[in-house]
């Protein structure tokens, strides 16, 4: 039994749960996704060798990577549908106001409340830090902040007034589009950071060679099926691509440049 979870947020379970279906099918080998906890205990279980295939945020995957020296194999990382993504295995940070504030511009949030998702996102929290170091600022920009635990919570906060702003995943936010009509007329966007490296798809290194060169091969030829090619497009996906570790340098330089930068001088909880 392989076992497969993700680490992102959860409105994309459905279709990590139709991958895993499909990758039993194709590897001819029974696949369990795991999903009966939240994403830290699922990241836990990867670290403890419990569960052997992970979709994790780039950040997560160079902490254990980089800082603990853990052995992780890289798979593949979705292509997203839509022009900007340029067929590439990347991903943005949309700013997101509610539609009726008066922000027009990052410059315009000087001084706002802002939330974040959590503390160790890339996408919600890092490229904020890293924006704010090539702006030359180091703490006490906005004039609130919030940790909200997700992206969607972020956008609740947003939609109920309760924040100004948030950085949210392109990703997340096209996809929650999709799955909440009306959501798109009650938000918009004032700019977008990145791109950034696509979240990989990673296992752990102590997986049969053999077995992660065939996940590999699956996941990325898995356009050319037309039942694989369903699930992908369902999701707002191209394809599975190949990744390399020098794929995640730009994500390390973010990492580096926003060091030591604080999003608000005295952070706080909602």
């Amino acid at each position: 039994m392989l076992s497969i979870t993700s680490c992102q947020a959860p409105n994309v379970d459905p279709t990590c749960r139709s991958v895993a279906a499909w990758l039993s099918a194709v590897i001819e080998k029974p696949v369990l996704f795991v999903e009966d906890c939240g994403w830290q205990e699922r990241a836990r279980r990867l670290d403890e060798g419990a569960v052997d295939v992970a979709w994790m945020c780039g950040t997560w995957y160079l902490k254990r990577k980089d800082d603990l020296g853990q052995s992780l194999a890289l798979l593949a990382a979705p292509v997203m549908l839509g022009r900007r993504y340029g067929d590439r295995p990347i991903y943005f940070s949309d700013i997101v106001v509610r539609r009726e504030a008066p922000f027009a511009s990052f410059d315009d949030l000087r001084g706002a409340v802002w939330a974040y998702n959590e503390p160790d996102s890339h996408s919600g929290y890092h490229v904020v830090r890293c924006h704010l170091a090539r702006l030359g600022e180091r703490a006490g920009y906005f004039g609130g902040v919030v940790e909200a635990g997700s992206h969607q919570a972020a956008l609740a906060l947003i939609l109920e007034g309760s924040v100004d702003a948030a950085a949210i995943d392109s990703t997340v936010l096209e996809t929650e589009f999709r799955l909440r009509p009306g959501l798109e007329e009650k938000v918009r966007t004032v700019t977008t950071l990145g791109p950034s490296p696509m979240p990989p798809w990673v296992s752990r290194g102590d997986l049969a060679p053999v077995l992660v060169r065939a996940l590999q091969q699956a996941l990325t030829h898995m356009h050319e099926s037309a039942e694989g090619r369903m699930i992908l497009t369902e999701a707002g996906w191209a394809r599975f691509a190949r990744v390399t570790d020098a794929d995640y340098d730009p994500l390390r330089a973010m990492l580096r440049q926003g060091d030591g930068v604080r999003l608000s001088a005295e952070p706080r909880s909602p």
